[in-house]
Order: C-alpha cells, then structure tokens, then sequence
C-alpha cells in the first residue's frame, strides 16, 4: 500500500481534530464546522445565504437606479461576487493543498495578512454582519407572520413584536441543531422556497400590471440631485445585501476533503438559482410598481389593508418567505454558534456529551433572545438592509477576496488578474465606504420616525 495523499491526509486530520495551522481545532470548529458534505450540501447551504428575502428589496433598488443603471448593477454585482467567491475557494483549496486548511473568514485573514487583521478587522466585521443579518431575518419573519396574520384577519390588532417574539421562539429550537452540516436537508427546502416564493412575486407582480386597477407607473428616479446621489449609493448597498455572504470559508470549511473543486460547483448551482430569481423579481417590480416599488416587494401587494392580488397568492408568498427565512437565520447563526462553543465547550468530550450540551443549549438560547430582542426594538428593515451590506457584505464579499488572492498566488503585475483583482478591491472598497455614510445619513433622517418596540 502506498503513502497516503495530500488530501487522504487532511481528511485524517480533519477526523482527527487536528488544525491546519499547527494546532488542535477548538471545539467551535471541531463541532460547528464539521467537514462530512458533498458539492451538494455545499450548493444548499450557499444558495440559502445568498437567495435569501432581501431580494425583494431589488425593485426597491432599481427605484434609485431606473432600467439602465439598475440592470447594470445587478449583473456586476452577479459577475463580480461569483468570480470574488471563485477567488476565496481558490485561497482555501490552495493553503489545503499546502497542508493549512483553513475553515473560518478570520483564520484566512491570519495567515495571509497576520493576527491583527484577523482579531480586529475581519473576525469582528464578519460577526457583526452575520449577526445582523439574524436580527434583520428575525425582523422580517415577524412582518410576514403580521402580514399573514392581517390577511386573514383584516383589523387585527395584534403588534408586530409579537410576532417577532413568536418566531425568536422557533428560531431557539432550529439553532439547537448542532452543526452547519446538520442543516443541509432544512437548506435544501430553504432553496426549494425561494424558488417558490420569487415565483409568487413574479406572478403578482404580472396580475397588477394587467389589472384594470393597476396603479400608474412612473420610472423617473424622484428628489433632487444629492437626494438621487443618496439614492444611488444606498442602492448599491442595497444590491450588495442581496448577493452577500460573508461565510465563504465557513461553508467550504462543511465540505469533505478532497474540497477541491467542490466549491465551484456548488457556486454554479447557488448562481443558477440567482439568476433565475434575482433577475425576474427585480424586473417584474419595478415594471409592475416604477418608483413606488417598496424596501420589501410584497408590501406592494396590500393596498389600505386590502390585497391587490389573489388572497390565496400573497398567502403563498408571505408563508414561503416566512419559512425561508428561518433557514436564513440559523445559516447566519452558525458563526456565532461557532464562536460560543470556541469559548464554552470543551473539544475532549464527545459534541453530545452534558459538559457541552448544556452550555450550547443556553447560550444560543441567549444569543437567539438578545437578537430577537433587537429586532422587536428597532423594526426598520430597510435601514438595517443597506448599512449591513455597505459596512460588512461590500468589503468582505467584494473587496477581502481579491486581495487575498493576490497576496496568496503573487500573479504578475504584468497580466490581467492582477489589475483587475487591484480595481475590484480599490473600487469596492470606496463604494463601501461612500455607501456607508449614505446608509448613516438615511438612518439620520429616518431617526425622528423611530420608534422603540414599533407597530410597523
């Protein structure tokens, strides 16, 4: 028999519990992250973070940006972000290859730019975005359980925190499940959904553009020159959002070794699913609505508490959106899960045993009701949306990877990739930080509207 492979070798390490950078895993990455999936799982677990609800906030977007520069942003945001996770899986397969498997965004930030740029940049960046991005999940599940909740019972009184307050308490019982690789069945119902209720909005927004009372369109972009600057740049956040991530590590860190490859097909099935939906909710919105399209499609479908559109329809819609984003949340819990095992449990006992199933209870427990809490507090989606993906999604999704690449695979200055992985980064980077103190401003001007524990 002979010596055991590169890749032989690290799936033994991986089993093992050994780190690829010269030290035992932790117990957040040794119970977390587990490394048993296929391509596939991988597929799943991309297309839930990326065709999540958001996406119909995209007529919203096309709003500030009208056909031309709403299209075009789209499909760069689609060519960029497939060839930046591309680079990303690139970076891992490669330090695989070399023996250093790395399973988390930081662990990269570390070995390739050093411990401070792990510690202080990356590392709390992808937690705070990521954590967000649970709260905004929470947020919008509560909308749509109000939404469903005053279909059926026009008048109703019942305020939106209660709601939240009910799907915080589901929520607590799906991040129970142990591991990112445990949701691979839940993720692949989650891309069954979105495909289901990205079909609804098309089909509403096609009944409203044919019905006799369907509301005038106008595509003119509104307000005055810096009203539309601002509406530019939020925009772009807006789009960002939608295509981010923020986990590409996390979720190739799910697949077994031999990665090689895996990832990129994984990718061509997430991207599949984005184009078939991103593409056709965000056209037919903005044709059915113009620049009345709201932060979230489905809203436009109510008119004075009346729905536009068949009840049974928007019922659909809402129901499937509700149930997709419970995936969406738990995917985006795991880095927290992730961190809390690192500090609390100990990787000598089993991942069943008491010593670390007790503190995993309660501290995803908490973290579950600390965000559930927020988003009951502070229920302004759209806000939320744009910031999230102007401070964390635009550099880590569009900026982070090519500099990466870079820094690993030296290319030369003389060849292409180089340059165009340079401007990625340098563009990005400055459309992050002007698109940040857009969503700054509007979070500003919306202040005097906001309101603690709000009905909206």
């Amino acid at each position: 028999m002979g010596a055991p492979s590169r890749d032989e070798e690290e799936a033994r390490k991986m089993e093992a519990g050994d780190d690829t950078v010269g030290q035992k895993l932790d117990a957040g990455a040794l119970f977390v992250l587990q490394s048993k999936g296929s391509w596939l799982h991988c597929g799943y677990h991309l297309t839930t973070s990326i065709v999540a609800a958001p996406l119909l906030s995209l007529p919203f977007a096309f709003a500030s940006l009208g056909w031309s520069a709403g299209m075009i942003c789209l499909v760069v945001g689609a060519v960029v972000t497939f060839y930046s996770y591309n680079l990303i899986s690139r970076v891992l397969e490669h330090h695989a290859q070399q023996g250093r498997r790395q399973l988390r965004f930081r662990d990269m930030a570390t070995d390739i730019l050093g411990p401070g740029w792990g510690r202080y940049y990356i590392g709390p960046i992808q937690f705070l975005v990521c954590f967000g991005a649970v709260v905004a999940s929470t947020l919008l599940a509560g909308q749509s359980m109000k939404a469903i909740y005053l279909i059926a019972s026009p008048g109703g009184t019942i305020k939106l925190y209660v709601f939240v307050a009910i799907f915080g308490v589901f929520l607590m019982l799906l991040a129970q499940l142990p591991s990112f690789h445990s949701l691979r069945h839940v993720n692949l119902v989650s891309l069954l959904l979105c495909l289901g209720y990205s079909l609804c909005a098309v089909a509403g927004c096609i009944y409203v553009g044919h019905s006799d009372a369907a509301p005038p369109r106008d595509y003119s972009i509104r307000g005055g020159t810096s009203t539309r600057v601002y509406g530019v740049f939020n925009a772009v956040a807006v789009i960002a959002t939608t295509y981010g991530n923020g986990i590409i590590p996390e979720i190739q860190a799910t697949v077994a070794a031999p990665v090689t490859g895996k990832m990129f097909k994984g990718l061509c099935l997430c991207y599949a699913v984005v184009v078939t939906t991103f593409f056709s909710v965000a056209t037919a919105g903005y044709w059915a609505f113009g620049n009345a399209a709201q932060g979230l499609l489905l809203n436009n479908f109510m008119v004075d508490g009346e729905p536009i559109i068949p009840k049974w329809l928007l019922l659909m819609a809402e129901l499937f959106t509700l149930m997709q984003l419970s995936a969406t949340a738990v995917v985006y819990l795991q880095p927290t899960n992730e961190v809390l095992e690192g500090f609390l449990s100990d990787p000598k006992a089993g991942q069943y045993a008491a010593r670390n199933v007790v503190p995993r209870l309660l501290s995803r427990t908490l973290a579950v009701a600390f965000g559930t809490t927020i988003a009951a507090m502070v229920p302004f989606f759209g806000d939320m949306n744009a910031l999230i993906g102007a401070f964390g999604f635009l550099p880590l999704d569009f900026a982070v990877p090519a500099i990466f690449y870079n820094i690993t695979f030296k290319p030369s200055k003389k060849g292409v990739v180089f340059w165009l992985n340079t401007a990625i980064a340098v563009v990005f980077s400055a459309v992050a930080v002007i698109a940040s103190v857009t969503a700054v401003r509007q979070i500003v001007l919306d202040a005097g509207t906001y309101k603690l524990f709000a009905n909206v």
